[in-house]
């Protein structure tokens, strides 16, 4: 079993950064991935990691803004954002799969985290 908890959220403004973390508790599982929604959009996928070789895979949408890596020793992932745009605005979940898969297997991931709300506006 693992419990992710996310920390980090809050309001910046445009071109501003953040950064976000998720930590699994019980063990680190083989995929992390960030996956965001919007009032009123459907869930995306943002980007995801394998932990045990740090193989990463970002969103087209964020690729080049958006960083995730991890520290093993602590169980947690980050996800740093920079350059944020108000449609970067959205609830930010951490999920997790025993498998190796990626955010466009949103299926394969059975643990998730409570989220955490990322604002940004001028």
């Amino acid at each position: 079993q693992v419990q992710l908890v996310e920390s980090g959220g809050g309001s910046v403004r445009p071109g501003g950064s953040l950064r976000l973390a998720c930590i699994a508790n019980g063990r680190m599982p083989r995929s992390i991935s960030w996956f965001r929604q919007a009032p009123g959009k459907a869930r995306e996928g943002v980007t995801s990691i394998y932990p045990d070789n740090g193989s990463t895979w970002y969103a087209d949408s964020v690729r080049g803004r958006f960083t995730i890596s991890r520290d093993n020793a602590k169980n947690t992932v980050f996800l740093e954002m920079n350059s944020l745009k108000p449609e970067d605005s959205a609830m930010y979940y951490c999920a997790a799969a025993d498998t190796y898969s990626t955010f466009n297997a949103v299926s394969d991931y059975k643990y998730w985290g409570q989220g955490t709300q990322v604002s940004v506006s001028s």
